[in-house]
């Protein structure tokens, strides 16, 4: 006797009958939130590192992927714009005392943490 199997069913997929359908029982792989820096590498890996990009969304992976470097990018981006704002004597003081001038150091503080994550975390 002949094997009726469907390659898909000798792979060890299964079906589900809805309205006299067999429809295929399959899963996307969860679908995770990128931000504006996960949008950014992936803007990066399509245009410069298209081979890594090929693997990455052929594997299933580049969703988790870009999500975890958009995360990696805001912590790297917090704790540099905190340490850099330390250094330079940024403090509730100054913002109590000069607001305008805060806000302008903190601005500077802030542009220069994020051309860091850009250039070490995005744009690698």
């Amino acid at each position: 006797m002949k094997d009726t199997k469907t390659i898909y069913e000798q792979l060890g997929g299964t079906y589900r009958e809805e309205k006299g359908n067999l429809v295929p029982d399959v899963e996307l792989p969860e679908q995770k939130h990128i931000g504006k820096y996960g949008k950014m590498h992936l803007d990066y890996l399509k245009q410069h590192r298209r081979g890594r990009y090929s693997a990455l969304l052929g594997e299933g992976r580049l969703n988790a992927y870009l999500s975890e470097i958009d995360e990696q990018a805001h912590e790297m981006l917090t704790s540099l714009t905190v340490e850099l704002a330390d250094v330079q004597g940024i403090d509730e003081h100054l913002k109590a005392t000069d607001q305008m001038r805060w806000v302008q150091m903190m601005n500077n503080v802030r542009n220069s943490a994020e051309e860091t994550v850009m250039r070490k975390l995005i744009l690698a």
